[in-house]
């Protein structure tokens, strides 16, 4: 193990590496990580010496707030390797933006941007043997932070601990993905945390869906907490509902994450001549546009998958098969936005970054 300093981080290097242990062809995703994380603690008041060093487990005080009062945000971002073995990045200041917006949200610490974007390429450039080339490679990342200030009295913490891991991952194909609607829970509320990346907006959705699994469904399509008339998401994505050749989204609000896939697809669409409409979704207009044969597509769209198209959906124990398309406009505009990311066609619209 080896100790070098930049002017900023202090970077310990691993004795040795695990990438030759690991089959870039069968990758499980988020089950596998690289050599090395990236770590910085704020204390005292104020941000330490951010530190890049070996992946390995650390140890908590059982007190520790975030096991406690559930403080505890997180990021999903890719990097991708060209042809020239250049590394990029996707519109890595919409997900700074979106994580300190969490932090405000959840009375956490703001992160400095030095602190986290040059955390975050440093990282990448020192486990770059870890991204592969070829379209569907990427780099996963999850920048996150927890409040480690100890004791149990219910008041934020002072201290937190910032951290960035990289997962390298292959394409994801979700299978036949068919959803039910839900009539009952909601994933956020009016007031809520639901516009913040917090890590307890998943936990609380892993009951209704295990539910939904059950009955054979692998998502949930959730609807508004107050009428259950409105769609909102899917599973854990943003969702996009194609009605004849018009393209629409609920909008983004206390509820709803502003996805940076979703406003990254809605601008292709708009550039490409798609019409589209950002408006509330009535679950009565998607039954409607089912049964008169309106109704084209529904897809999520996320970091993980990019575009997970739904082939059908179950609403008051009726289900409403999709059509087959042959003319799909989710893997159309997929197929347009990894071309981006991966550096096969020209990005017109300034979203990668070279780290």
């Amino acid at each position: 193990m080896s100790t070098t300093q930049t002017s900023k981080i202090e970077i310990i290097k691993a004795a040795t590496t695990k990438i030759n242990e690991v089959d870039f062809e069968n990758l499980s995703f988020g089950s596998v990580f690289t050599d090395h994380l990236f770590e910085c603690d704020f204390k005292n008041g104020e941000w330490q010496k951010p530190v890049i060093k070996p992946y390995a487990p650390f140890l908590l005080d059982p007190s520790t707030r975030v096991f406690h009062y559930g403080q505890a945000i997180f990021e999903g971002m890719k990097a991708y390797k060209d042809e020239d073995d250049a590394i990029w990045l996707f519109r890595p200041d919409e997900n700074y933006k979106r994580f300190n917006k969490s932090a405000v949200r959840m009375a956490m610490q703001e992160v400095p941007e030095d602190i986290f974007m040059s955390g975050l390429k440093e990282l990448l450039q020192l486990d770059e043997a870890w991204i592969k080339r070829g379209k569907g490679n990427s780099m996963y990342i999850r920048p996150f932070m927890i409040a480690t200030g100890t004791g149990v009295i219910a008041n934020p913490s002072d201290d937190y601990k910032f951290m960035i891991i990289l997962s390298p991952v292959s394409a994801y194909y979700a299978g036949e993905v068919k959803v039910l609607i839900a009539e009952h829970y909601s994933r956020a509320a009016n007031g809520g945390i639901g516009a913040a990346k917090a890590a307890g907006n998943y936990a609380a959705q892993f009951y209704p869906t295990s539910l939904a699994n059950k009955q054979g469904f692998q998502q949930v399509i959730w609807t508004d907490d107050a009428t259950h008339t409105k769609l909102e998401e899917a599973g854990t994505m943003n969702v996009f509902f194609r009605i004849n050749d018009t393209l629409f989204t609920a909008p983004v609000s206390e509820r709803i994450l502003d996805g940076v896939t979703r406003k990254t697809l809605l601008e292709l669409a708009k550039s490409e001549g798609i019409n589209v409409d950002v408006r509330p979704v009535l679950v009565s207009e998607l039954v409607e546009a089912s049964k008169n044969g309106s109704l084209k597509e529904i897809f999520g769209a996320g970091t993980a998958a990019v575009v997970s198209p739904i082939s059908g959906f179950s609403y008051q124990d009726v289900y409403y098969e999709l059509p087959k398309n042959e003319n799909s406009m989710a893997l159309q505009l997929k197929d347009k936005l990894t071309n981006i990311q991966n550096k096969l066609a020209e990005d017109t619209f300034g979203w990668t970054v070279k780290v």
